[in-house]
């Protein structure tokens, strides 16, 4: 005689899960042809989380439309005042960034906009340098601009901004791999000019280079300021030499 199957076991209740079904009983000397177990049911679906918002570089700032530009007092700077002020310059290309840095398109009365570029201090020398409160970076619209140690860009992006369609910039990386990134950026800025060359022989690059208003130094060298004398610059020039000491502190050096 055969001993009674074992009944199934229940189904779960709540949380979306199905019932499985029974297992099959046991006889003696052997399994009986039971039915095997149920198969689970699907979890019940989550409801979705909020996404998250725009990647980095996309316009906007704390504060949404309340932020409003102001000029700042050196031509060709401007804040951006919201919840937190920022440094910035009008962008010459808008739409695009170049570092990933965060835009502000702000709109005129007559329905234009406007796009901004914020500029990191912790990213640029120049920028530190008019946060700290330097009386004249000598770099307005319309200047023509030799740059010593471009580098990827970074700092001559908003020189461009600056300088504006009627200046120019000569943006001198002996890095070519620094020099990549440089050339990428003036495809897209008509008035920078990429030289990958070595700064400390500007007579590789003399044919190149105009007459400039300001010279602009930024090479790490200990003879930079003699390469930054070098005759480029107009009649009333200016040559601005970036320091760095052993503390990373920063001044300037300002040559008639």
């Amino acid at each position: 005689m055969r001993a009674p199957a074992r009944g199934g076991r229940g189904g779960r209740g709540f949380g979306g899960r199905s019932d499985g079904g029974g297992r099959g009983g046991r006889g003696f000397g052997g399994r009986s042809d039971g039915g095997g177990r149920g198969g689970r049911g699907g979890r019940g679906g989550r409801t979705p989380r909020g996404g998250r918002g725009g990647g980095r570089g996309g316009p906007g700032m704390k504060g949404g439309s309340k932020v409003i530009v102001v000029p700042h007092k050196h031509d060709g700077v401007f804040i951006a005042k919201a919840k937190e002020d920022a440094l910035c310059t009008k962008n010459m290309v808008p739409g695009e960034s170049v570092y990933g840095e965060k835009r502000v398109s702000v709109q005129n009365e007559d329905g234009t906009k406007i796009e901004y570029r914020v500029w990191n201090p912790f990213r640029s020398k120049l920028a530190a340098a008019v946060l700290g409160g330097v009386d004249n970076i000598w770099i307005a619209p319309g200047t023509r601009v030799l740059y010593l140690g471009a580098a990827s860009g970074t700092t001559v992006s908003h020189v461009s901004d600056i300088v504006g369609p009627t200046g120019l910039v000569y943006a001198v990386e002996f890095s070519h791999r620094s020099g990549r990134d440089l050339v990428n950026m003036a495809k897209k800025r008509t008035n920078v000019i990429p030289i990958i060359e070595d700064a400390r022989h500007p007579a590789k690059y003399r044919m190149l280079v105009g007459m400039v208003d300001v010279i602009f130094s930024d090479v790490a060298q200990p003879d930079q300021v003699y390469l930054s004398s070098y005759k480029c610059c107009s009649s009333i020039g200016w040559i601005i030499t970036l320091l760095m000491v052993a503390c990373h502190s920063i001044s300037l050096t300002v040559i008639l």
